[in-house]
């Protein structure tokens, strides 16, 4: 009988495998260790439990923290489903699902950074090996601990974008980015970012119909669910989209350590609770560069510097960026290694697997309001990481002729 020894290629994957395995299962350990509460996961369910008991949503307050319900109306139908299995087994279901999404999202942000033509077992391989290591990165771990949606929304968003790309035709273009939206209003911006393409492409004498049939997809999504959840909850809708939205200081105190979003630097900086119009003017400068630099990216045939750009800015400009939304981190990380910027990619990972930005006073009594120096330094990583990426992705694209895609 003839033995077939497996070659190197076959033994490498299931070595990855198993290495993604072991490092889930110490994941979870550490965090049943930890004894993490999962607190916006019961605000979820809770939430749920409210549509399903007709009760007032936005006066709702939640858990031990008397947390409020901050995202739209639809999201709240989504997490009513939360409210059927027991807390235990809800929390069990919620780290197994965010660890699915986790790999889903590692191999979409391998597909848009430009590993396409890695296919079989050496795609297979390299989603394991840094799915292994994504998952201890602090957006990442606290995205798990807390049993945030960030993955899921930021999978809806790559699998929508990554996938579909102008010049093709998919009657489903739009669908990911319009349900993204429609639960968190954040991911409206890459539909801004569509808009301004085609416009810009028209304006070129280019063909700018492609990114104007796409965003049309998500806003037909996000009006589709945005009418399903005002048909089931027409006093919630009416409330939120005529006040709560315009409250950001729902969602915490704009100088929390975890507000990544340049309005929480400046209010640190600057010693006050609440920036004001300095941070509108900032903000507004941030979006108007941010954009320019990922609509020159996406008009130069360059998506995946145009998503990463466009989902930096989003983070950057919105009132409450906790440092969990940045699991963004992951596909930059990605991106800047595959284009040969290695040592902005390995500092990018230094500062998202550094925890560095809680070992600043935080908590009770509002210690974020008289930092100064190095803890004004480290609390603000995020937040100066995404600028100085910009500015880099900026310097790229002007590098690179134009190519306006038909």
């Amino acid at each position: 009988m003839t033995v077939i020894a497996p070659s190197g290629a076959s033994l490498r994957v299931p070595v990855a495998l198993g290495a993604c395995l072991v490092s889930f299962a110490a994941f979870w350990a550490a965090q049943r260790a930890a004894h993490v509460s999962m607190i916006d996961l019961m605000v979820y369910r809770a939430e749920g439990a409210a549509v399903r008991a007709g009760g007032d949503l936005y006066a709702l307050r939640a858990t031990e923290a008397q947390l409020p319900t901050t995202y739209p109306p639809f999201a709240a139908l989504l997490f009513t489903p939360l409210t059927l299995p027991e807390t235990a087994l809800l929390r069990t279901l919620a780290t197994l699902g965010n660890l699915l999404l986790l790999v889903a999202f590692v191999r979409l942000s391998l597909g848009l950074v430009g590993h396409t033509r890695v296919v079989g077992h050496a795609r297979v391989e390299s989603v394991c090996w840094i799915a292994a290591a994504a998952v201890w990165c602090e957006p990442v771990w606290t995205t798990l601990r807390y049993g945030q949606v960030n993955l899921l929304l930021a999978v809806l968003v790559l699998w929508d974008l990554a996938r579909h790309h102008p010049g093709g035709r998919n009657r489903w273009a739009g669908t990911g980015l319009g349900l993204a939206a429609a639960v968190k209003l954040t991911p409206a911006l890459f539909v801004v970012l569509l808009v301004a393409t085609g416009v810009a492409a028209r304006l070129r004498g280019g063909d700018g119909g492609p990114w104007l049939r796409h965003a049309r997809g998500a806003a037909v999504a996000f009006a589709a669910a945005t009418l399903l959840a005002a048909a089931v909850l027409p006093y919630d809708s009416w409330r939120f989209w005529t006040g709560t939205v315009f409250r950001a200081d729902r969602a915490g105190h704009a100088e929390d350590t975890a507000n990544q979003a340049l309005r929480g630097v400046l209010a640190r900086l600057l010693h006050t609770p609440e920036p004001g119009s300095c941070w509108a003017l900032l903000a507004a400068v941030t979006a108007v560069a941010g954009l320019w630099v990922a609509v020159t990216a996406e008009l130069r045939d360059r998506r995946s510097w145009a998503v990463a750009a466009c989902a930096v800015t989003a983070l950057l400009i919105s009132p409450v960026s906790w440092s969990h939304h940045w699991v963004w981190c992951v596909p930059v990380v990605l991106l800047l290694w595959t284009h040969g910027r290695r040592a902005v990619a390995t500092g990018t990972l230094v500062v998202f697997c550094s925890y560095a930005l809680w070992w600043v006073p935080h908590g009770d009594g509002r210690p974020e309001l008289h930092q100064g120096g190095a803890e004004l330094t480290l609390s603000a990583l995020y937040g100066g990481f995404g600028l100085l990426f910009l500015a880099l992705a900026g310097h790229r694209c002007r590098a690179r002729r134009a190519v306006v895609r038909p």
